[in-house]
């Protein structure tokens, strides 16, 4: 059964787009996953081919999907990646340190069994509950992020029971889990805000955003939150500090 809900606002291709879009973001049709044909697509959503193809192409020339011939439309692998440094403070950590007053609200926490790419990025069984996340952080009264972390329960049990909105992700794991967080692997992503995520960061939908898509892990190489940071451009720019190893002619 399909969640799309048709809508006067905007036009049908733009509303294939942004729920062909959710799904990515969201996390539900992962990099490299084969998303659902045309026909299939047109059958889901009850619209014509026609209307159908022209969401699609949005989506290809926005760079979130590739067509491969005789094989289908699939998910897009982003091309900048780069390592965190060795200090791996959250974001909440970060601004604290920068004595920048922040505020966090939790807008949905829910238990739910792990799909295909959950189950892979957290080293779980599909099927598995996991705890979604979504939190708005906002300086004084203006979100700059929005934050969805897709974590692992078995690693950190009773952390779904955990007030987010007065304790840091990172201290709630370590707390459950009884151990450090270790590393953390990033890729960073221009993208467009899309409607929900526009409408939680008060920007147009087609605003640029960036997206850092992360998988963070304990001490021991346990992964516990996969997940992404959503940015907007006008409010946020990050900085980083890199030292050269060794030395050279």
């Amino acid at each position: 059964m399909s969640d799309f809900e048709k809508s006067d606002a905007s036009l049908l291709y733009v509303q294939v787009s942004d729920y062909v879009r959710e799904k990515i973001y969201s996390k539900e049709w992962g990099v490299d996953d084969r998303i659902p044909s045309e026909h299939e697509l047109m059958a889901m959503l009850h619209l014509s081919r026609g209307t159908v193809q022209k969401g699609i192409r949005a989506l290809v020339d926005e760079g979130l999907l590739v067509q491969q011939r005789g094989r289908g439309t699939f998910v897009t692998q982003p091309v900048m990646a780069r390592p965190s440094s060795n200090s791996l403070l959250s974001f909440a950590e970060s601004m604290s340190v920068q004595g920048i007053p922040y505020e966090t609200h939790v807008v949905e926490k829910r238990v739910e069994p792990a799909n295909k790419a959950c189950s892979w990025n957290l080293g779980i069984a599909r099927g598995v509950p996991y705890l979604f996340l979504a939190r708005v952080r906002k300086v004084f009264g203006e979100p700059v992020m929005y934050i969805e972390s897709h974590l692992n329960l078995s690693a950190c049990p009773g952390l779904e029971e955990c007030d987010f909105e007065h304790e840091g992700l990172f201290s709630a794991v370590e707390r459950t889990s009884g151990k450090r967080v270790g590393k953390s692997e990033m890729i960073y992503s221009a993208r467009t805000a899309g409607k929900k995520r526009g409408q939680w960061l008060r920007c147009d939908e087609h605003a640029p955003v960036l997206d850092l898509d992360q998988l963070v892990r304990l001490e021991d190489g346990t992964p516990f939150e996969w997940g992404s940071v959503w940015l907007p451009a006008n409010r946020c720019v990050i900085s980083s500090e890199t030292e050269r190893v060794g030395s050279g002619s």
